[in-house]
């Protein structure tokens, strides 16, 4: 398949603007869903696990159509890093999912994950596997080590972060509880921060737009979300923890 070089980079600077514009907007809409969720009479919801399965279903399965029918000679590098991206998505589709424990998701906002997730799939798949030249001596650079690196300690925060998230409460309990252990000793989004330290590696073994432009989005999208959560711990729990910060240890 012939590489859309520019369609590639018009993709990847919307969903900068995007990112940037949700950073400026988000306190006069926070997203609507989790313990944020505000719903209405006419409302319609989905249960929190199908629709985490479904909306991050496509950011899974298009790369790997993209691989399957991919006719251009196989290069480590570039599957090396796709299925680091696909990695990500495995573990959301087939393990967060039947672990969460959260409230129903508004079907608005379902539908707008999943489509996110259908054009951030295509964009890095078709990047990767018709844009992207890796030569040999990419493996052995200090960005794609250090980014490969970063990505896997991000992922290991994430999932740890999401066990103990989603083992705060014991089934049928619907109070917040205040979480302890990992990162939480030091910050309130400690799942957010992983995950943006898994975006932010990706960028740097990639090297590219568009995995820069998802790095930022990410950290545009989910970051105010960590100081909205750390808000609602410290309004909800008077013995909550005063050294811990919303989302940067010791510092924010």
């Amino acid at each position: 398949m012939h590489c859309y070089g520019d369609l590639v980079n018009y993709i990847s600077c919307g969903i900068i603007l995007i990112g940037f514009w949700h950073l400026v907007d988000h306190k006069r809409a926070q997203s609507t869903y989790g313990r944020h969720i505000q719903i209405g009479l006419q409302t319609r919801t989905v249960p929190a696990r199908l629709a985490w399965f479904l909306q991050e279903t496509p950011a899974l399965l298009i790369p790997l159509l993209l691989m399957l029918t991919s006719d251009k000679p196989f290069c480590m590098g570039t599957y090396l890093l796709l299925g680091t991206f696909c990695m990500h998505y495995f573990y959301r589709v087939f393990i967060y999912s039947l672990l969460t424990r959260g409230t129903p998701v508004p079907l608005g906002v379902m539908v707008a994950a999943g489509c996110f997730c259908s054009l951030n799939g295509s964009l890095q798949g078709h990047y990767l596997l018709h844009c992207a030249q890796f030569d040999d001596r990419w493996s052995a650079d200090y960005r794609y080590k250090t980014g490969l690196l970063l990505f896997y300690f991000g992922m290991a925060i994430t999932i740890h972060s999401d066990y103990i998230l989603c083992n705060l409460r014991k089934p049928g309990e619907v109070n917040y509880k205040i979480p302890k252990g990992g990162l939480f000793e030091y910050v309130s989004g400690a799942n957010y921060l992983g995950e943006i330290v898994e975006w932010l590696g990706y960028a740097i073994a990639t090297w590219s737009l568009p995995a820069l432009s998802f790095a930022m989005f990410s950290t545009c999208f989910i970051g105010p979300r960590a100081y909205y959560h750390h808000r609602f711990y410290q309004e909800k729990f008077k013995d909550y923890p005063k050294l811990r910060k919303a989302l940067i240890p010791f510092i924010s």
